[in-house]
């Protein structure tokens, strides 16, 4: 089995040499042997790894999430259910999101309507109601 070196395996990957270190430390992948030089020898099977984590962060999992899709990729009592459960989840938890996301958004377009762009700052209406304790804009 051919091994490669921390920077051969982050440039084909597309990550950093860090953001490798990282995630041994995290437990997301396995601390590869170290020669005698010390330098790490990572297997082939660690790219795949590090694109799966990729790809699951790109889809909005966070690392304990990634952690746990991991762990149910090697346990053999898990089924599909048990991992459309967690995308399930993981919807919901992106839908509840964009509504907070909308809330804000909304609030935002409405202090930027009251704002005619003349006068100091002091007269603001958009820093006034950042500045107020009822937090309604």
């Amino acid at each position: 089995m051919d091994t490669m070196t921390i920077g051969k395996v982050a440039r084909l990957a597309e990550v950093g040499v860090e953001t490798l270190r990282f995630y041994e430390r995290e437990g997301l992948i396995e601390e590869p042997p170290r020669r005698e030089s010390g330098y790490r020898e990572y297997p082939e099977s660690v790219i795949a790894r590090l694109r799966f984590i990729k790809r699951a962060k790109e889809l909005g999992f966070t690392l304990g999430e990634i952690k746990e899709l991991l762990s149910l990729k090697i346990d053999p009592s898990t089924t599909c259910a048990d991992v459309r459960q967690r995308a399930e989840l993981k919807i919901d938890n992106i839908e509840a999101k964009i509504r907070t996301l909308q809330r804000m958004k909304k609030a935002l377009v409405k202090l930027t309507k009251a704002c005619d762009q003349r006068g100091p700052t002091d007269e603001c209406p958009i820093l006034e109601s950042l500045e107020r304790e009822d937090r309604k804009p």
